[in-house]
């Protein structure tokens, strides 16, 4: 992803890393004694998801269809109520398996059930950065004591493979104090932050006009709505210090003007969902306000719950599927631009560049490898390398292969 498609390349392993990356004529001299030879493929780095809900992977086509975000969120939140914790366990795991056969070896993940952690982390092979989410505003609960203990969830996991961040869920269902607390923390313990943010024109209206869907049925719930009315969502987490470097703002579907340049003042990465957006009928994601201002753009999964099945297929969580769902609606990106969005922008923006999402001297030897009979171009390469669809070829994290379980004969 940082530089031109390699032509008979090689990649050279050396215990979890990657040695040297070049054409096998040039690397074949200092070779080390084991050879792989993966055939007619492309082989890319393994692909970094944004932002996904695992937990949420079995309500798949469990939701009825919703007539507005707030009704979904309803819907979801009894969803949720009727479960146990082996069943969010199932869930998660299936989602990570899902995730394996498409390609992907890093996954910045929201937990809403920390007691996954960290035996879900040991039952797969994926580097997660786990967010855990924090809410309060159901349970009427203090936002220290939910900082509180989130803290001590964090504190006590540690992982060579997997890390854990802050998610104040979104502007709606979190109190400014929590978001003004959580993104204090976040920056004294140099932890990642991610937030829902501007994802519907109900949220939108909630906090500029005070009033809407959501405002009425948060109003119900007690929720204290001093904090809506005059300022967009965006705007909303600048006055409560959450907007900089370390912040995965998820959605921003609906922006006013001036909220692209805030967000690019402050560097803040936008994670868009495709999928995710075309199943609730957002407005149009706002592509070229946020390019012009320079803001960097992430792709992710989002979960299952929001996502429609193609005919009778449920549907998968897969970063591929969410590419060819842009080439369908934003046919004007470049193949080139679609692959950095699913590996070396959320690098950067989950502070692991030149750690993963690009074959580099140095990186994590993981790897996603792809059919590639018939290319014969860098060109090609990444045309075909962003069409793909479907299981891939084989998966390596650390240099081991991790997908499929055993080598192809």
């Amino acid at each position: 992803m940082s530089q031109p498609p390699v032509p008979d390349g090689a990649v050279w392993i050396a215990g979890d890393r990657i040695r040297a990356v070049g054409r096998w004529p040039d690397l074949k001299p200092a070779r080390p004694a084991r050879v792989v030879d993966l055939g007619e493929v492309l082989v890319l780095p393994g692909l970094v998801n944004a932002h996904c809900h695992l937990d949420y992977t079995d309500l798949a086509g469990c939701l009825p269809p919703p007539r507005s975000f707030t009704d979904w969120i309803k819907h979801i939140t009894r969803a949720k109520d009727r479960w146990t914790v082996e069943d969010f366990r199932r869930s998660w795991l299936r989602g990570a398996q899902m995730l394996l056969r498409s390609g992907c070896t890093a996954v910045a993940d929201v937990e809403a059930v920390p007691e996954l952690l960290p035996g879900c982390w040991n039952g797969t092979p994926l580097r997660v950065i786990s967010f855990l989410e924090m809410t309060g505003i159901r349970a009427r609960r203090d936002p220290r004591q939910v900082l509180a203990e989130t803290l001590a969830v964090l504190e006590r996991l540690q992982h060579p493979r997997c890390s854990a961040g802050l998610s104040p869920h979104a502007p709606y269902s979190t109190r400014p104090e929590l978001l003004r607390m959580a993104a204090q923390e976040a920056r004294r313990r140099g932890l990642r932050l991610t937030i829902h943010v501007a994802e519907s024109e109900e949220e939108f209206a909630m906090f500029r006009d005070a009033a809407g869907p959501m405002y009425d049925w948060l109003l119900r719930h007690e929720r204290d709505m001093q904090d809506c009315g005059g300022v967009s969502p965006v705007q909303h987490l600048h006055r409560t210090s959450c907007l900089g470097a370390n912040l995965l703002a998820v959605h921003a579907n609906c922006l006013a003007r001036g909220d692209a340049a805030l967000l690019a003042r402050h560097n803040v990465t936008v994670v868009h969902c495709p999928r995710s957006h075309r199943y609730f009928g957002h407005p149009p994601f706002p592509w070229q306000r946020l390019l012009r201002a320079r803001v960097r753009i992430c792709v992710g999964t989002d979960s299952l719950a929001s996502v429609r099945g193609q005919g009778r297929c449920r549907p998968e969580l897969s970063l591929f599927d969410e590419l060819q769902e842009l080439q369908r609606t934003q046919p004007w990106l470049s193949p080139i631009r679609l692959l950095r969005m699913v590996t070396l922008e959320p690098a950067r923006a989950l502070g692991l560049q030149g750690r993963i999402g690009e074959l580099v001297e140095g990186a994590f030897a993981d790897l996603t490898v792809l059919p590639g009979a018939g290319v014969r171009s860098a060109r090609q390469a990444w045309e075909a390398a962003a069409a793909h669809e479907g299981p891939v070829e084989s998966v390596f994290i650390g240099g081991v292969r991790v997908w499929p379980t055993s080598p192809r004969a």
